[in-house]
């Protein structure tokens, strides 16, 4: 489905300059931003992903990961093809790296309009719809509307990003924005240009932005990829921009698997993490967690949130489940200190659609 972007302005000679991300793309009649996915038609920029869901479905938000919103409640997650970064080690390549070759013909996925999105979470109790799987701003006018009626009936919505978005993106969307996860991908500018066809300033100018200015509850992932950004400096350095920006900012340490263009490298061992969390928590962030290596005893309760005052447990992680210790949300039984998140209690739900 086509649907004229919001997020552009008109050039010279039927040109187009797509303002949703940081390429700031100038596209000629009959082309393409970087993403694929963003097409001049006419003169016009138009998205030809709109409605248009190549991966739908109802995960943990714990997956997301989202460790201080909404613990332990299912979120509605959709995304379409495109991407605006190529990074070589991407794990939703299927689908990111996919363009729309020909604007007349429907892109792939199925068809989810967003009063189908939220009439779907509200029949089902589900509180939260996640844009995710691929970036965000490639589809920005998609998840605009769908953020929009999302929170008109009560739903909170999510995105999982590159943080590579325009800040006029950004503002656009806040007032119907709840959490983001951004994806840290490195902190060195050689790596986001030679890796993900991207550049590192803008990422840390958004992580500020979120949560300094706008308000937005807001963790960071950092996938740890072995002899490439795994190193004792650029951790540290890694944490220590992410503390001055909010101590209470989570922090989750993912570990790597081979995949797409980056089959070189291997596994992140765990220690690899755990030297992650100790640099996390020495640079003084107070929620520090490790991801995607379970069953290893040597990280048995990293993914668990205890109140970084006195130590007591608040929520204890086995995979996507989730025990909560406490009796109010948000305040340590112990010591009465009160928790930075979004929180919430449990709730029922049913069984839910995969695609």
């Amino acid at each position: 489905m086509l649907k004229a972007a919001e997020l552009s302005r008109s050039l010279a000679k039927d040109h187009v300059q797509c303002t949703a991300c940081e390429h700031w793309c100038a596209i000629a009649p009959g082309h393409a931003g970087k993403c694929g996915v963003r097409h001049n038609i006419g003169g016009t920029l138009h998205l030809l992903v709109y409605g248009r869901a190549a991966a739908v479905h109802v995960d943990p938000i714990e997956k997301k990961p989202l460790f201080h919103f909404l613990p332990g409640t299912p979120i509605f997650s959709v995304g379409t093809v495109g991407c605006n970064l190529s990074c070589a080690w991407c794990q939703n390549w299927e689908i990111s790296q996919h363009k729309v070759l020909d604007p007349t013909k429907d892109a792939p996925g199925q068809e989810w309009l967003p009063e189908q999105i939220v009439a779907y979470c509200l029949q089902r109790k589900i509180p939260s719809v996640a844009f995710t799987y691929n970036e965000p701003a490639v589809f920005f006018e998609y998840a605009y509307d769908t953020a929009k009626l999302a929170h008109a009936a009560g739903l909170r919505t999510v995105f999982v990003s590159s943080g590579f978005e325009t800040l006029r993106a950004l503002e656009t969307i806040a007032p119907y924005l709840d959490a983001v996860n951004v994806d840290l991908k490195a902190f060195r500018e050689e790596t986001y240009r030679t890796y993900c066809g991207a550049r590192l300033e803008p990422v840390k100018r958004n992580i500020r932005h979120l949560v300094q200015e706008l308000g937005i509850w807001t963790e960071v992932t950092t996938l740890v990829i072995p002899q490439l950004n795994d190193s004792d400096e650029e951790l540290r350095e890694t944490a220590e921009f992410l503390a001055g920006v909010s101590v209470d900012l989570p922090w989750h340490v993912s570990a790597f698997h081979p995949d797409y263009h980056m089959q070189d490298r291997p596994h992140t061992p765990a220690a690899t993490l755990r030297r992650a969390r100790d640099l996390g928590k020495a640079a003084g962030l107070r929620y520090v967690y490790t991801g995607n290596i379970w069953g290893d005893r040597t990280l048995t309760g990293a993914e668990d949130t205890a109140c970084a005052r006195c130590g007591t447990p608040l929520l204890r992680r086995s995979g996507y489940s989730v025990q909560q210790l406490w009796t109010q949300p948000g305040h340590c039984p112990g010591c009465g200190e009160q928790i930075a998140g979004r929180w919430g209690h449990i709730m029922e739900h049913e069984k839910p659609l995969v695609m």
